[in-house]
């Protein structure tokens, strides 16, 4: 519940004093007050006193607490090297440190700033504050749902991890730790880790359930924000190789994820599948993209590696010409063939016609992988990037197995010629009663002396 009295209206006795309760939330990096803060707060009090007298309005903005928490808002009076200090009230100083803000997003003096009061510090009379969500580690009493903590991981469990805060014990689920699949959790024992309260359940010992993912989604949309208004096509960019799939490399550019086709890693012929992807990159390594295509309603980012390295096959082919003759070695066997490296970054197909001068059914009955063979250039294509070679051209043709014209045998001219051989043939085989009908055994009947094959007809 939120307590939203302004403060002038309180009474005096409300007011936080040294023996008044504070807050039991506590910064472990705010325990003490720099050694130059005090020479500072009294700068900043000298200002204050030489500053025209104005009406005064008590303290600045409603005191309100969230989680039991007091949130004001304030005057900047001063930025120091380390802090900044804001006026809420008559001779009421607040003090936070620079850390967190960057040197744009610094305030300005006589800017309003809203903060958390985290306690009093007795010495300096100066309330001692924090940016609102800032890390805190809070008492048990106060602990509650949705709060950002920090947290050290004291041990690996089933399921997940166990933390300790507020001298209890909390568990975060192994769903909970990242976005990404962690394999192990043992390195992040004796790490601090920023989180949220999901659950809390004071009954019996305690049960405390946390959680990372909000925290690491509301940065990931931070930096989402600032990429929607940077990034564009063409431009060069470092991203962290986030996943690896069978068809390429996700990539984290910094709060959005980008896809390298597994066709943009490389100018090499690299196959298809993970093994093949984790050839050219590995999950964690850093790479450095080109951003092909922007489509943040489809929320899609094509990125390419090969775009930045040089073509190994433009440089390479203009040295060699169609028709010379080169020695290669056989990277892989396909189907059709089999393809033959010349010099890095320049391959060439043998087609499985180009292989030997026999019919071949299986490249690799003729080549083994890593076999250095010697190919003649058929052609060279630099558009689409492809050489065909030939293994059988340089090869002697085998002799051929055929007889000559005079061994032959007779033409079918010289079979169809009328002899008189074939005239007595046919004479006789018409006086032949027994031939003017005969009925083969597979049904044929056999009609008149002829021995043609247009004699034959298929009984009716």
């Amino acid at each position: 519940m939120s307590d939203t009295t302004p403060a002038n209206d309180r009474p005096a006795s409300d007011a936080i004093t040294p023996s008044a309760p504070q807050p039991a939330v506590s910064l472990e990096t705010a325990a003490e007050l720099s050694s130059d803060m005090a020479s500072q707060i009294e700068a900043a009090m000298k200002d204050l006193d030489a500053a025209p007298a104005e009406p005064r309005k008590g303290i600045r903005g409603p005191r309100v607490v969230h989680g039991g928490r007091e949130h004001r808002k304030g005057k900047v009076i001063s930025v120091g090297p380390t802090d900044v200090f804001i006026e809420f009230g008559p001779r009421e100083i607040g003090v936070v440190t620079r850390q967190g803000w960057a040197d744009e997003e610094l305030p300005a003096v006589g800017d309003e700033l809203e903060v958390v009061v985290e306690r009093f510090d007795q010495k300096e009379s100066v309330l001692i504050c924090v940016r609102p969500g800032a890390v805190q580690k809070a008492d048990w009493e106060l602990l509650q749902e949705g709060q950002v903590v920090e947290a050290p991981v004291v041990a690996v469990v089933k399921g997940g991890i166990e933390l300790e805060i507020s001298g209890h014990r909390a568990f975060m689920p192994a769903s909970q730790v990242s976005f990404e699949r962690i394999e192990n959790f043992e390195p992040l024992v004796g790490q601090k880790l920023t989180c949220q309260v999901q659950r809390i359940d004071r009954r019996g010992r305690g049960n405390i359930v946390l959680s990372r993912k909000p925290i690491l989604a509301k940065e990931r949309e931070e930096k989402a924000d600032k990429l929607r208004e940077s990034l564009h096509e063409g431009q060069e960019i470092e991203g962290t190789v986030r996943k690896i799939m069978p068809f390429g490399a996700f990539v984290d550019l910094g709060g959005v994820d980008g896809l390298i086709h597994i066709s943009d890693l490389s100018h090499d012929r690299i196959g298809f599948g993970e093994k093949a992807v984790q050839k050219i990159v590995k999950e964690g390594q850093t790479v450095r993209v080109q951003v092909l295509k922007v489509d943040w309603d489809e929320k899609r980012i094509a990125l390419g590696m090969k775009q930045l390295a040089d073509d190994p096959f433009s440089t390479a082919v203009k040295d060699v010409n169609e028709g010379d003759e080169v020695t290669g070695k056989v990277k892989s066997i396909v189907d059709f063939g089999c393809f033959v490296e010349i010099s890095p970054g320049l391959e060439g197909l043998v087609h499985i016609s180009e292989i030997a001068h026999r019919r071949v059914h299986n490249a690799a009955d003729v080549v083994k992988p890593d076999e250095v063979v010697r190919c003649k250039v058929l052609k060279i294509d630099p558009q689409t990037r492809r050489m065909s070679l030939s293994i059988k051209a340089l090869q002697e043709a085998p002799k051929s197995n055929r007889k000559g014209k005079e061994d032959s045998g007779p033409s079918r001219e010289e079979i169809l010629k009328e002899t008189p051989a074939l005239r007595r043939m046919r004479e006789k085989a018409k006086s032949d009663p027994k031939s003017k009908k005969d009925k083969g055994k597979g049904g044929l009947e056999i009609i008149g002396g002829g021995l043609g094959l247009g004699d034959l007809k298929l009984p009716g």
